[in-house]
């Protein structure tokens, strides 16, 4: 059950920075495209940029599964 935890905290911090830096960068965040969505109906879609869509759709479950692998790899040093 704590390594669970440990693995959720990881994917939780690396999600945080993950967001941070896209919404710096001026990348649309899945908070920004859900408000999108909810505004635009699913024309949204087609407002998204080529950068955007790649990192919603590839970029960013490819960084939580980095936050997966940061906990397993933590929990596994701890015990």
């Amino acid at each position: 059950m704590f390594r669970i935890y440990l693995i959720g905290i990881a994917i939780l911090v690396i999600a945080i920075l993950a967001n941070g830096i896209v919404l710096k960068l001026g990348i649309k965040s899945w908070y920004s495209f859900i408000d999108l969505i909810s505004s635009d109906g699913f024309s949204a879609f087609k407002s998204l940029t080529f950068i955007d869509a790649l990192w919603l759709f590839l970029g960013y479950p490819m960084v939580l599964g980095l936050g997966y692998w940061i906990g397993d790899k933590f929990y596994n040093f701890i015990f």
